[in-house]
């Protein structure tokens, strides 16, 4: 599945001002991110504010990106959650013709046991009729989904074709390098360690900062796909102020400071998250001007 390599990211939900959708924005976030590079979009993820999106929302945001979208970039989209019969539930109810694979996040809040968690993606994995990327979180989920635990996923079920590793452990990246299937794919949620990742062997990143610098970003984790560490770090290096400003307080609320400063949406999140701080926001569009940006 080389249509996931390299990189994807994981959109924002523009919203306007009184919190409804903003599909204005959304649309100029998708056209931005297609003609600088990305290479395929991940629809209601985290940094899409899913939890906080209702069904016939969800329903809207999918089409619409799937109208802007035009057959360009493959498409992923987010479901995921601790109840596995609603996720069964929702994959059956979907329409999915026009998506490339899902993105399921290991459960979270009920801290099963990694049986458990096999036995979750598992039943997921039995009816699904797309491709699955698993999504390992514990910094959110507060559950690690320990490498043989994925792996034997990735072994036992052929349409398992890739882990969104997002534990901020090198290793457990490692560990998921060296054991992986051939054709299974181990893709960085952690920008700050994408490159270091994709040197090592992994396939690229879903990325949250790729989305508001995807010419720079998609650049870089293209360098490190073909070897050129020199060169992918001088960029990496570049990219690290602003890569972790957009997590000095919350995910979306960073990132959505950022695509402001480039005009591109609103500061607008739905609570119970809260707009960036005038001091974020000022620190985040002087490391804009850094980059030329603003």
């Amino acid at each position: 599945m080389t249509k996931f390599t390299g990189t994807g990211v994981a959109l924002i939900t523009p919203f306007n001002a009184d919190l409804s959708i903003d599909f204005d924005a959304l649309e100029a976030l998708v056209e931005y991110n297609i003609a600088n590079g990305t290479n395929y979009l991940v629809i209601s993820g985290t940094t899409g504010e899913s939890v906080t999106i209702t069904k016939e929302e969800k329903k809207q945001i999918i089409q619409a990106i799937i109208k802007f979208n035009k057959g360009r970039l493959p498409l992923v989209l987010g479901i995921g959650g601790n109840n596995t019969a609603a996720i069964i539930d929702e994959i059956k109810s979907t329409d999915l013709s026009q998506i490339d694979a899902i993105l399921s996040v290991s459960p979270y809040y009920s801290k099963p046991t990694q049986q458990g968690i096999y036995e979750h993606f598992k039943a997921i994995a039995q009816i699904s009729p797309k491709p699955i990327i698993l999504y390992n979180v514990p910094g959110r989920t507060s559950s690690n989904m320990l490498p043989e635990t994925t792996l034997k996923l990735a072994k036992d079920f052929k349409n398992v074709i890739a882990v969104k590793e997002a534990g901020n452990n090198v290793s457990q990246y490692l560990q998921l390098l060296r054991n992986k299937p051939s054709d299974f794919h181990v893709i960085s949620g952690d920008d700050d360690l994408a490159l270091p990742v994709v040197l090592a062997g992994g396939s690229g990143v879903i990325s949250v900062i790729g989305q508001a610098l995807p010419a720079e970003f998609s650049k870089m984790i293209q360098l490190g796909l073909d070897g050129n560490a020199k060169e992918s770090f001088k960029i990496h290096f570049k990219l690290m102020p602003i890569t972790s400003l957009i997590f000095a307080e919350n995910n979306p609320a960073g990132i959505k400071a950022v695509l402001s400063g480039l005009k591109i949406s609103r500061l607008s999140v739905r609570l119970p998250l809260v707009e960036a701080t005038d001091g974020l926001k000022h620190k985040i569009n002087e490391a804009l001007k850094e980059l030329n940006k603003i």
